[in-house]
């Protein structure tokens, strides 16, 4: 073929206009003198440029024709040209799949196989493949046979005679035929253990629902019995051994390649269980041990092999159990479990490539599906399908899922399993990754009949459904569920009251009654509110669901509903400001405390929605707030109203913030460091209550005295208070210290400080719906029996004399948080050689603080609590931390500046960072005083009252797991955890607090 230099061929152009994406490669091809008999034929060019890689497909067909027979060569082109079923099929599956085209290269006979085109091979079942296989007697022609039936398949598919549901039964009928084909060769290898057993094959996952891939492991259950006289124990060995040859035959790489790998591990017990279990055994196991995961497995059992009555008595036995699974007691949890998207495992940079486990993958639809089967296939045998596709039309048909919702879902599985297997069509290789080289995508789109612009419209369509998966697979739980209330669309199927209640039960509603009449209350009508909870609902309601306590979320939801339901903002707020509405669900169904406070105002559900609104106020802030406030109020009364207002908000928000935290959203997981969260906490509660009793102080002295009281006065925090650790239960540790301004007297500035005092505290406890802040001055010198308030050289003439060591102790705390800021400061210059005495602590000292924490935990520990569970005074609890921090405090403050701080992990660190306790030790101190810490403030949360140990209530004590990360049925091992981590905690202060380290 010769043309002007410098000039296109017309050739080249007609290759460029058919899709060739190498007109020059193909053009070479095309002269070969092997197809020098049809290269100018119009027919052929426009059957490789209708393929989905015209490139692909040229040379596949070239090396079939140059490994043909000279003979059988022409025979061949013959019949490209002229038979067009032959011609679509075999340059259809050359142009889809370079490993078909591998097979054809090394056995050009099999272009054969296509030709025929009778009724019976448009839709071949597992009886036709066997003949296909008949003659396979090892495991190499068993490949080659497979291949063959393969690529008739795979023909089928690509010319679009088949959908992809038709294609996914035709593998598993493919895939049924070679379990036999490749358990008859192990039989006929071993006639003494064929003789001894009876063996079935049962397939699980995608084969035994008749929806298999093109490359997938193909999953097996084995099930034996002993023939008659044959001892049971010889026989499962026999029974073993056949099996093991069966899956090797297919799993293994010979010079044909492999078929795939067969995966038993869902059998009883995986990977440490016996291969083969009589039936007996199964059921043995499957009563007493198994798992929801496993019954959900067991769903798409079928016999496949082997002995035909052993498989069915196998299904038949197993099926009551698969029905009644939701029954179990652990089924709840075992769903908020599986219903969680698992992509941890996933590397980043595949997960928005992962067509099976991504978000808005087949996962998703395949879990939603089997998850609904479970719940209600109990009652409805028209559910028991092992297919997807079938089972979602038949809840649909049932009302179990809404009609539009079923059809959008069925849609969008159809288009990203034909996406799936088109992708391991190629090179029959198993995998769920969508690819990133452009001419991959380019087949790939071409391949789905795309042809203008194939990589846009492939990324766009596949988005695009990837995108309704998301948005479908949990609503398709709750959307039935307003409709059996709301009823406004009589003509369709919907959920009966009693299969409503039976999914909301399934879904860890203790009270699924009530939940139906908050759902009917939120949204039955035609109003636009109404409308707006409908739409809002079904993603709540699944929110709700991963909690510990749904019926709390879904009550706690309809208070605030029925509070603002009439306001403008609030539907709004949910429905357009997109983290809000989640946000909302974690907090109302993780506990009493935070749906407390934001019933006693629910506008502050507008936190939720802003950016910025989950972020602690600082105590700046929030001290101009609260004095601008109590300047502007009327009375002492109204003024500290408006501070616990504050208060109580702020509260919201730091419980709030804390809780989304501890959860993770869908867009933000949970934060890690744990360390940063008590810290974030105990930062915001501690600000908060100094910023209370600033205002508390201010509204006392205006009412008595205008703007100046006749002595100056300060508050000191102490304990948590002043080492800014508050969690939320905690009251506020403080003394109170005055000095008499020039020209007041002594009793005048004592009478005018008790006064304040004696006011502050009875305004911070007022009867009102805000949380009071109870004041503890129990820390001042002679505790109960000593003044509630002293002048500084009343403090001074004290410690001078009568100081005892537990009062240096606690003053290593003290820090002023309200009042006058120089008298704050003269106050901790005084208290400074107390608490960091000069050259450290005298042996008597030490002794009696030893002496001290010995009895305080023999005195104190609450009557029957549980000494390794209880948070504050347990074993390698806070006091047991904090005691050993502080000694070091006491010994070592004096030389380094580090350990003056009132903060206990800012000590722990500088005692670690000055080498007086090893990195390893301070560690162990610091995880354990983190994690007692976050138990106290999950019990305040959930509980609404403090506490410190873990909560007796299986539903509270589950919240609790829940908010320091355990999922569900793992209270356990979050009470294991506790007890191993404070017990190393309690090995170190035994070694650091009563050992001979000093």
């Amino acid at each position: 073929m010769t043309t002007v230099p410098g000039r296109r061929s017309s050739t080249f152009t007609r290759l460029l206009r058919h899709g060739f994406i190498d007109p020059s490669a193909a053009e070479q091809l095309l002269d070969l003198n092997e197809l020098a008999s049809v290269r100018s034929d119009p027919v052929l060019l426009e059957a490789l440029g209708a393929t989905a890689d015209p490139d692909l497909a040229l040379r596949g067909l070239v090396r079939i024709v140059e490994a043909e027979a000279e003979g059988e060569r022409q025979v061949l082109l013959d019949t490209l040209v002229t038979a067009k079923p032959l011609r679509d099929r075999l340059l259809g599956v050359l142009g889809a799949s370079e490993a078909l085209g591998d097979h054809l290269a090394r056995h050009p006979r099999d272009w054969q196989a296509l030709v025929t085109y009778e009724a019976v091979d448009l839709h071949p079942g597992v009886a036709e493949f066997e003949r296909g296989l008949a003659e396979a007697v090892d495991p190499d022609s068993l490949r080659v046979a497979y291949r063959r039936c393969l690529l008739t398949l795979a023909a089928r598919d690509v010319c679009g005679t088949t959908d992809l549901a038709q294609t996914a039964a035709e593998l598993a009928d493919l895939a049924t035929a070679t379990l036999r084909a490749a358990l008859a060769i192990a039989r006929t290898a071993a006639p003494e253990d064929a003789a001894q057993c009876r063996l079935a094959v049962v397939a699980m996952g995608k084969c035994g629902g008749r929806e298999l891939n093109y490359v997938s492991d193909v999953d097996v259950i084995f099930v034996g019995e002993a023939r008659d006289g044959v001892d049971e124990t010889k026989a499962m060995q026999a029974a073993t051994r056949l099996a093991a040859h069966m899956m090797r035959i297919c799993s293994e790489t010979t010079v044909e390649g492999t078929i795939w790998e067969v995966d038993a591990n869902l059998r009883p017990e995986g990977r440490n269980g016996p291969l083969v279990r009589t039936l007996i055994s199964h059921l043995a196991y499957y009563q007493r041990w198994a798992k929801t995961w496993e019954f959900q497995a067991l769903l798409k059992a079928r016999a496949v092999a082997g002995d035909p009555e052993l498989g069915a008595e196998y299904v038949e036995a197993v099926s009551p159990l698969v029905w009644g699974a939701a029954d179990r007691e652990n089924f709840v949890p075992d769903v908020q479990k599986m219903r969680r998207r698992v992509v941890d495992n996933i590397p980043v940079d595949r997960i928005e490539r992962e067509l099976k486990l991504g978000p808005g993958g087949l996962r998703d639809v395949e879990f939603a599906v089997q998850l609904l089967q479970l719940v209600h296939g109990r009652s409805d045998a028209s559910l028991h399908s092992g297919s997807t596709l079938k089972a979602l039309r038949a809840l649909a048909e049932g009302g179990y899922v809404g009609r539009a919702d079923a059809a959008q879902l069925d849609e969008a599985y159809r288009f990203l399993r034909s996406m799936e297997h088109r992708i391991q069509l190629y090179r029959l290789r198993r995998t769920h990754l969508v690819p990133e080289d452009g001419a991959d995508l380019r087949r790939l789109g071409r391949s789905l009949g795309m042809r203008t612009d194939p990589v846009t419209e492939l990324n766009k369509a596949w988005k695009r459904h990837a995108s309704v998966v998301r948005r479908l697979h949990e609503k398709i739980f709750y959307r039935p569920l307003l409709d059996a209330v709301a009823q406004l669309a009589p003509a369709e199927s919907r959920l009966s009251a009693k299969a409503a209640a039976i999914r909301l039960e399934a879904l860890g509603y203790a009270d699924p009654a009530a939940a139906l009449r908050h759902l009917e209350a939120l949204s039955s009508g035609v109003s636009r509110k109404a409308a707006i909870q409908r739409t809002l609902l079904p993603v709540l309601l699944g929110w709700f669901a991963d909690s510990a306590d749904p019926d709390a979320g879904l009550l706690g939801f309809r208070k605030v509903s029925d509070a603002l339901g009439k306001t403008p903002w609030y539907l709004r707020l949910l429905r357009d400001e997109g983290a809000a509405a989640e946000n909302l669900a974690r907090v109302l169904s993780a506990g009493r405390l935070a749906p407390d406070l934001l019933m006693r105002a629910p506008e502050a559900v507008t936190i939720l929605g802003d950016p910025e609104g989950l972020t602690p106020r600082t105590r700046a802030h929030l001290e101009q707030e609260i004095l601008a406030a109590v300047g502007r109020a009327g009375d002492a009364e109204s003024a500290v109203a408006v501070v616990r207002g504050v208060r109580r908000r702020e509260l919201f928000r730091t419980t709030a913030a804390d809780l989304i935290d501890s959860y993770g959203t869908e867009d933000n997981p949970a934060e890690q460091d744990h360390g940063a969260l008590v810290d974030r906490v105990g930062s915001a509660v501690s600000d908060l209550n100094a910023a209370t009793v600033a205002g508390a102080l201010r509204a006392a002295v205006r009412a008595r005295w205008g703007d100046t009281l006749p002595t100056r006065f300060a508050v000191i925090g102490m304990g948590r208070f002043g080492g800014h650790e508050l969690s939320y239960g905690s009251d506020a540790d403080v003394l109170f210290v005055h000095r008499p301004r020039e020209g007041v007297s002594d009793e005048e500035a004592a009478r005018a400080a008790n006064t304040v005092v004696g006011e502050m505290r009875r305004l911070l406890q007022l009867p009102t719906a805000d949380p009071p802040l109870l004041i503890d001055a129990d820390l001042r010198p002679e505790g109960k029996s000593g003044p509630l308030v002293r002048t500084l050289k009343s403090y001074e003439a004290y410690y001078r004399r009568w100081s005892l060591v537990w009062e240096s102790q606690a003053l290593l705390r003290a820090e002023p948080v309200a009042g006058d800021e120089e008298l704050g400061r003269d106050f901790i210059e005084l208290v400074d050689p107390l608490r960091y005495p000069m050259e450290g602590l005298g042996e008597d000292a030490v002794r009696e603080i030893r002496r001290l924490k010995a009895r305080m935990e023999s005195e104190r520990m609450p009557r029957g609590a549980d000494p390794t569970l209880h948070t504050k005074l347990g074993r390698g609890g806070l006091s047991d931390v904090e005691w050993t921090v502080q000694l070091m405090q006491m010994q070592h403050g004096w030389a380094e500046p580090g350990l003056r701080t009132t903060r206990t992990r800012e000590a722990l660190a500088a005692a670690c960072a000055a080498e007086l306790i090893p990195t390893e030790e301070a560690q162990t101190l610091d995880e354990a005083w983190v994690l007692a810490t976050r138990v106290r403030n999950a019990v305040m949360l959930v509980r609404g009252r403090p506490g410190d140990t873990f909560p007796s209530d299986p539903r509270e004590v589950a919240a609790v797991g829940r908010y320091l990360g355990y999922e569900p049925g793992h209270v356990g091992d979050m009470l294991d955890d506790y007890r191993r981590i404070t017990r190393r905690a309690r090995a170190v202060v035994e070694e650091r607090f009563y050992g001979a380290a000093s």
